[in-house]
């Protein structure tokens, strides 16, 4: 972990915190191609009611369109939680280089906490991987937007 790591993962966390304006889990994620932030991303699924509007997809679909294309080769994706099995394959699909996670998901995690989708070697692509960058404030932002919906009793 370096200190870009933790910068880059501010600016996903910053990300995310959006998120709660249009009632949508808090996860952020950064594309960041030559020490350059190119695209964000924020879940989404809410407030364009699309079950594929996750963090990580709407981040690649941004970046790969402001490089132009859809291969990213030479990106890393900060995101603040562990990537679902939709989103570990969207990033295999992209050839993303490197992808950095805050906090595990320990139900739905598909890098490293329920599957690992990222370092199996009959696929395409092995991402190298980062975990646990600023995972408790991560993790705190999404348990502060549970227990703010959770009722009261």
């Amino acid at each position: 972990m370096t200190s870009a790591d933790i910068a880059f993962m501010q600016t996903a966390l910053e990300v995310a915190r959006h998120c709660v304006e249009h009632d949508d889990v808090p996860v952020g994620a950064v594309v960041v191609i030559n020490g350059e932030v190119v695209a964000t991303g924020e879940n989404r699924r809410e407030i364009d009611r699309d079950p594929t509007a996750h963090a990580e997809v709407v981040a690649l679909r941004r970046a790969a369109e402001a490089v132009g294309q859809w291969r990213l080769s030479d990106a890393t994706v900060y995101v603040t939680l562990e990537p679902c099995v939709m989103c570990a394959g969207a990033l295999l699909n992209a050839r993303v280089a490197r992808v950095v996670m805050g906090a595990t998901d320990l139900k739905a995690g598909a890098v490293g906490s329920r599957y690992n989708l990222l370092t199996d070697p009959r696929l395409m692509h092995e991402p190298e991987l980062t975990y646990d960058v600023l995972a408790e404030d991560c993790a705190h932002v999404l348990t502060d937007f549970f227990e703010q919906r959770r009722p009261k009793n």
